[in-house]
């Protein structure tokens, strides 16, 4: 039987644009383009065309490249007898690190100017690194719920 958790988390990264307004950016970036390639193909730039065609192309990949990488979670959960970190890359490809909570090491590194730059949890030799993708805020509210729910574990 599988023992209640002291503590669940699910950690993703943000994006600041949702998806009607990465709609609405590439309909007016698109439009703006379309507008402006009319002029330069009137005057006879054709070569500029081709120009046009890869800015949208180069902006619509690099947000695909985003929204994909935006993807990934990691579940992390603590029971009293178990803890799971348990990673989804955007592919779908996962992976997990378990140990006992009693054994688990959380190591937090800070920068004076930055905060949080890194967190890690380790047992006898082994680990993952946790959050790397979290912004500098969440990082700091999640070590401070992890590290109250490893020691609530520990009692």
């Amino acid at each position: 039987m599988k023992e209640e958790p002291v503590f669940e988390a699910m950690l993703s990264p943000h994006r600041s644009l949702g998806r009607t307004g990465l709609v609405i950016l590439v309909v007016l970036t698109a439009s703006a383009s379309i507008f402006h390639l009319g002029f330069f193909a009137i005057a006879g730039a054709w070569p500029i065309v081709g120009f046009f065609g890869l800015d949208l192309a180069l902006l619509y990949g690099a947000f695909w490249l985003s929204y994909r990488s935006g993807r990934a979670r990691e579940f992390v959960t603590v029971s009293r007898t178990d803890l799971e970190v348990r990673k989804v890359a955007p592919s779908g490809r996962q992976s997990a690190f378990r140990c006992n909570p009693f054994w688990a090491r959380f190591t937090v590194e800070r920068h004076e100017e930055i905060g949080i730059t890194h967190m890690r949890v380790s047992s006898r030799g082994d680990g993952t690194e946790v959050g790397s993708f979290l912004n500098p805020d969440d990082k700091e509210s999640f070590a401070s719920a992890f590290q109250r729910a490893l020691a609530t574990a520990r009692r």
